[in-house]
């Protein structure tokens, strides 16, 4: 049987009394993109009828980054990285391995009895990046080696677009899939039968207008996703949401 679970890395931008001080006068930096996916949490608390199981952060990405492998060079950032060794490992023991470690037993423990996990991984763009807009609502980010990624996001950009064919679908868009990033690191764990990684990217301009449009988005998001999992599991999907 397919388990669902969903997470979110960059869900808030919120920094351990511990260390506020490193980020004193730096309030811009934190409500920007670098310091949260604009809208993701609350993107994942409306498909929250969906998933079997789900984890979010609300630690700034600023402090650790928790789509990142533990030796990429973006884990700090600039305003940590010059913290001695000893307090960035406590920052990962405190922070980073216990999200991590959670999601990857939990996918550990649903394989050793024989069910296959799809994982999708909520995030949120920025409309404009180096002064180039981004052209996508959302995109979709996979790795095409992957027959059983490749075939999920198909089926669910045809969901989309069928509930909102204004919308602008993308693969591997704005990122590559095989980019560093969670997903990418518990597929070198699981094999594709075991595991299914997504990446779910949503341009922040609908979370940061708000309104009927944002909604909307919502709405077509769960409703396409709860379409597609029919497919894989219906006896498993029950949402009674609007």
């Amino acid at each position: 049987m397919l388990k669902f679970i969903l997470t979110c890395e960059h869900g808030g931008n919120e920094i351990p009394a511990a260390y506020q001080t490193l980020f004193k006068d730096k309030e811009d930096i934190l409500h920007s993109h670098r310091g949260y996916d604009k809208g993701a949490l609350e993107l994942l608390q409306h498909l929250k009828e969906l998933p079997d199981k789900s984890f979010a952060s609300s630690t700034s990405r600023l402090l650790v980054e928790l789509n990142r492998s533990v030796h990429h060079h973006g884990l700090f950032s600039d305003i940590v990285s010059g913290l001695p060794d000893s307090e960035k490992q406590t920052i990962l023991c405190e922070y980073y391995y216990p999200y991590r470690n959670r999601v990857e037993e939990l996918i550990g423990d649903l394989v050793s009895v024989g069910h296959q996990v799809l994982h999708i991984s909520v995030h949120s763009f920025t409309p404009v990046l180096d002064g180039e807009e981004r052209q996508a609502d959302i995109g979709l980010l996979y790795d095409p080696k992957r027959e059983s990624e490749r075939t999920f996001c198909r089926s669910w950009k045809k969901a989309i677009q069928k509930a909102q064919p204004a919308l602008q679908v993308r693969f591997n868009y704005p990122y590559l899939g095989i980019a560093d990033g969670f997903p990418t690191y518990l597929r070198r764990k699981f094999t594709s039968e075991q595991y299914i990684g997504i990446e779910l990217e949503v341009n922040q301009k609908y979370a940061e207008a708000g309104g009927s449009a944002w909604q909307k988005l919502k709405n077509t998001i769960r409703r396409s996703l709860k379409a597609v999992l029919l497919q894989a599991r219906p006896e498993a999907v029950e949402d009674n949401s609007a």
